[in-house]
């Protein structure tokens, strides 16, 4: 292939010769070596130039944060004025943990939900303890019972307390909630088993007193770091952040109209899609963070209704990447209707020589036409004057195409072709102007994230939809006034004309709900603008009024949008409900009324140990109860105090996680972040011989080293392991060193200093009691109640694919003819839901990773194809979701198409939700059947269109229905067409994981 210097139209970098690029002139103000190495000096500079830039970057600027606010932590263990206010005890490095729990490169909104948190950890943890206090004092001084107030405590407390801990951490699954989870398992578990006040029936108020100062002052130091140094403002991220997903909408919007337009498949495939798609799913993951964090910001300094403005942007900018989605789907779409073989089409087009119009690449050939009036497909390029905007419908029904209007058979691709000749141009209009909206909106970065307003922007776009509505009216006419209504044809042609026209009409009215939700997207910025203007003036702190927030709530009252009269609904059957079926088979056995009773009591009294979520908790709190039973047994209260069980008891509580897979990912990250902790611990004390202000230093180095860990890799867990470690066998041997604490009482050679070194018995200790925690953990993870993360993952997928599938039971389109249905997941609606169950389940794919199984490792990438075809099958749902919603009303035209179309779409439904099911059940069953005995819903929806198309011949003379009204059938039959395709390719994955059914597996045994 030769290589020329014309710019590729796809977007992607050309392939350029070596000896095409020239030489780079050399910098007159460098030294260079006789062989063109640059010199020692100049490299020394260009690293300094880059460690500058790297320092003064936002990472290096967090990491920096970090360890300040670390050594300004250790400095309650090194400097005797602060240690003192923390009494005589050994535990003062938490307020250095605290700090690298609660680190301050954070925003102010997510530091101000991290003291709430932090808080709240605290306050349980007083409970608890003041609780197990009382119940201890009570068995021992006044029962004379120790034993037994022991064993309530080692339940009721230690396993009820930490499995309570374990249930928050799953049930919310925040990170700074994880964080304060971690810092309550702390706090517990130092009281409840290492203090000693439990054991011995004492109150010890003095204990809660110094954890809760040494909370605080963690805190402290957290938040004068984040506030005083390079602050953070959660409000400016969201800013950026919305900026980022607009700019990245923007790209992805202008390659897919492209990509329409110049009839190139590979516009979707390319690198440059792939790679700002990539970036948008980034981008657009972060923005619920970092609203809420901006939420705390706005409600701090009274901004309520600027947060809620701001809340309605976020949703906004979601709502068009979603139809964006929905509008690369549909130009895909386009290039399979094109590519379908011209046997398939009709015979007798083949023998009357009509070849297709394709290219070696496989995509259709565009008309000149397009190419002389408007140049190179450009979005980027302001738009030339529209050659057909002043057309007349009547010019533009009579236009030629390609030389071929005289030929009575048209293709696919000569309908594509006609129908951009007449759209084309205005569809470029569009486009270009939606994507300088989203490339200079919402927020200008050049002035400290204003709102950016271009007056002018509703006025173009106004212009640009009238344009774009007239045009795709007339040319949509334009298609079928050139199909040669008056013959018959058989039905595969028929629906071939009539799926192109469908791809047609859907990608554009996919383009026009872009435009109308980037207009809303307009009002709403015009709102905050306004609100911004008079936010000075308007403060408020309603937010406080908690005993106001049982009001009234707004609620969408949906009888408004269903009061037409709807007398034709029909009686659904709905299917019998577990309870009532359990009900029935209980009412026909011979058992006395007496064993009914207590069998349905007991099974509702047992249901809470269905759930997962609360089966998590218990194995939780019965793990961290028996490894806490040492410390309550006076034989081995000793042992456990010398091996420092409580840091093994922390180990399990953060090595548990709901399924094997995460449990094994931090125990190896807790076991290895542990160990390479101690031994740079060990090579800190010995290098430093002790003194405070070189440890101080060293712990300064060792908090950079791990923020970059945490902030600039993404490896929080082994980050803080690594820092953790490190903190307690320094700050910890040299609160011992001095003198602190020398004698506690428990006679261990750790607090003997005496003994040379201290450090290293520490270190050793604190190895063997993290490895057993982990131990530990693992085994209850797996012999409690174990979660794989791989049969969790499959489960997950067989249940959306199958809550998809009784979408598909009832036809989506019936809400218009029927009403609403009475049960939420019959409802298109629920796609967000299915899209938010996605991606837990894309998590639980990195989870199954870590899973070890013998017969085969995990298929990742099959499962990665999986999870993307299903996410294309919801961005699918969205696209019909858009136009159910757009009005709930349908008109008469609407209506009378419906009821002519009800038989064939009641049959593509059955279809749809047969193979959802199958899917599912192959998941389930880990096998799967061939897939050319699935029964194909191709015919079937092949007799829809061709339904539809004998519908607008016998509807040509009464003109019920115009040409909108086909646009909702247009969307269902493009939609159920990209459903069928995508259920095909996961049947293929799904054929590839287990096989299909063979002899073998059907043999009776």
């Amino acid at each position: 292939m030769s290589l020329t210097n014309e710019p590729t139209t796809s977007g992607s970098p050309r392939h350029i010769r070596a000896q095409d690029v020239p030489e780079s002139p050399r910098d007159p103000n460098r030294f260079y070596w006789l062989d063109g190495r640059p010199s020692a000096w100049n490299r020394a500079k260009e690293y300094g130039y880059k460690t500058k830039n790297f320092a003064q970057s936002e990472t290096g600027k967090s990491m920096f944060k970090c360890a300040l606010a670390y050594m300004l932590g250790s400095m309650a263990t090194f400097v005797p004025a602060f240690s003192t206010l923390f009494g005589r005890q050994d535990s003062k490095h938490l307020v250095a943990t605290i700090t690298v729990y609660f680190h301050p490169a954070r925003s102010f909104g997510s530091m101000l939900d991290a003291t709430r948190v932090a808080f709240i950890a605290f306050l349980y943890t007083a409970f608890v303890s003041i609780v197990s206090m009382s119940i201890s004092v009570l068995f021992t001084d006044q029962l004379h019972q120790a034993a037994i107030g022991h064993a309530i405590i080692l339940v009721l407390f230690v396993g009820g307390g930490l499995g309570f801990v374990g249930w928050v951490k799953l049930k919310k699954g925040d990170p700074l909630v994880n964080i304060a989870c971690s810092l309550a398992s702390l706090s517990l578990i130092t009281v409840l088993t290492k203090e000693g006040a439990v054991q011995e029936g004492n109150y010890s108020f003095y204990k809660i007193a110094q954890i809760l100062k040494m909370i605080i002052a963690g805190v402290i130091c957290t938040m004068l770091v984040s506030f005083l140094v390079f602050r953070r403002s959660g409000r400016r991220n969201l800013k950026k952040n919305m900026t980022e997903v607009s700019d990245q909408l923007s790209d992805m919007l202008g390659l897919i109209t492209k990509s329409f337009i110049s009839g190139d498949e590979h516009e979707l495939e390319d690198q440059d899609y792939m790679t700002v798609s990539d970036l948008y799913q980034k981008s657009s993951a972060k923005i619920a963070t970092n609203m809420k964090e901006a939420k705390y910001e706005h409600y701090f300094f009274g901004d309520e209704k600027v947060a809620a403005l701001e809340s309605r942007l976020a949703h906004c900018l979601q709502m068009i990447g979603q139809s964006i989605g929905g509008l690369r789907s549909a130009a895909a779409m386009q290039f399979v209707v094109a590519n379908v073989p011209l046997e398939q089409s009709d015979p007798r087009m083949k023998r009357a020589g009509l070849a297709l119009i394709d290219t070696p690449n496989g995509t259709m050939r565009r008309i000149q036409t397009l190419r002389n009036t408007s140049g190179v497909v450009d979005l980027d390029a302001p738009p030339p004057a529209n050659p057909l905007s002043k057309a007349q419908p009547q010019d533009i029904s009579n236009a030629v195409v390609g030389g071929q209007d005289s030929r009575p058979w048209r293709t696919p691709q000569q309908i594509f072709e006609l129908f951009i000749e007449h759209l084309g141009p205005s569809m470029r209009s569009l486009a270009y102007t939606l994507k300088e909206i989203l490339d200079e909106l919402p927020f200008n970065p050049d002035d400290n994230y204003s709102v950016s307003i271009n007056p002018r922007f509703e006025l173009s776009l106004e212009r640009a939809l009238n344009l774009y509505k007239e045009n795709r009216k007339q040319a949509l006419k334009a298609v079928y006034d050139k199909k040669d209504m008056d013959r018959t044809r058989p039905i595969e042609v028929e629906a071939d004309w009539e799926e192109a026209a469908a791809c047609c009409g859907h990608f554009s009215f996919s383009l026009l709900e872009v435009a109308e939700q980037i207009k809303h997207f307009l009002y709403c910025l015009d709102d905050l603008q306004i609100e911004l203007e008079h936010a000075s003036s308007g403060k408020s702190w309603s937010w406080l009024k908690f005993w106001q927030r049982g009001g009234q709530r707004w609620s969408g009252n949906t009888d408004e949008l269903y009061d037409a009269d709807h007398s034709d609904l029909k009686d659904i059957p709905q299917p019998q409900s577990r309870q009532d079926r359990d009900r029935q088979y209980w009412e026909e056995s011979e058992k006395s009324q007496w064993k009914q009773n207590i069998s349905r009591r007991l099974y509702h009294l047992f249901a809470v140990l269905r759930r997962e979520d609360n089966k998590f908790a218990i194995k939780v709190g019965i793990g961290a109860m028996l490894y806490a039973l040492p410390s309550y047994v006076p034989g081995t209260r000793g042992v456990y105090s010398h091996y420092r069980g409580e840091w093994g008891l922390l180990s399990y509580m953060l090595v548990c996680s709901m399924t094997i897979g995460a449990s094994n990912t931090t125990g190896a990250q807790r076991f290895l972040g542990t160990g390479l902790g101690a031994v740079l611990a060990l090579a800190a004390w010995e290098i430093s011989h002790n003194n405070p202000v070189i440890l101080a230093f060293f712990g300064f180095i060792m908090a950079y080293w791990t923020a970059w860990i945490i902030i600039g890799r993404g490896k929080g867990p082994m980050g803080r392991f690594i820092m953790l470690t490190y903190n307690l066998s320094c700050l910890y041997a040299y609160s011992l060193l001095i003198a602190d604490d020398l004698y506690d009482g428990d006679g261990d050679e750790e607090d003997d200093n005496t003994k040379y070194p201290l450090v290293y018995s520490i270190a050793g200790h604190r190895v063997v009691a993290v490895l057993s925690g982990v131990i530990w953990g693992l085994i209850i993870t797996r012999a409690v109640w174990p979660i794989s993360a791989r049969q969790k993952l499959k489960d997950g997928i067989s249940l959306l694919w199958l809550r998809m599938g009784l979408i598909w039971k009832r036809d989506p389109l019936a809400i218009f003819t029927e009403g609403e249905s009475d049960h939420l997941y019959m409802d298109l609606r629920e796609e967000n839901g299915l899209q938010g169950f996605l991606t837990k389940l894309q998590g639980l794919v990195d989870a199954s990773k870590h899973e070890f199984e013998l017969r085969r490792p995990f298929p990742a990438s099959t499962y990665d194809r999986i999870l993307k075809s299903t996410n294309r099958m919801l961005e699918a749902f969205h696209a019909m979701n858009l136009v159910i919603q757009k009005d709930a009303n349908a008109s008469p035209g609407e209506l009378a198409l419906l009821r002519a179309t009800s038989e064939e779409r009641s049959e593509l439904c059955a279809r749809l939700s047969h193979q959802f099911s199958v899917l599912a059940s192959s998941v389930k069953l880990e096998c799967s059947i061939a897939t050319d005995v699935l029964p194909s819903a191709g015919h079937t929806r092949d007799r829809l269109l061709a339904r539809i198309f004998s519908y607008r011949k016998e509807d040509s003379e009464e003109q019920k229905t115009d040409d909108e009204d086909y646009s909702l059938l247009y969307t269902y039959a493009l939609v159920t067409g990209q459903l069928e395709m995508e259920i095909r390719n996961c049947l293929k994955e799904v054929e590839a994981l287990f096989g299909v059914l063979d002899e073998e597996s059907l043999r009776l045994q």
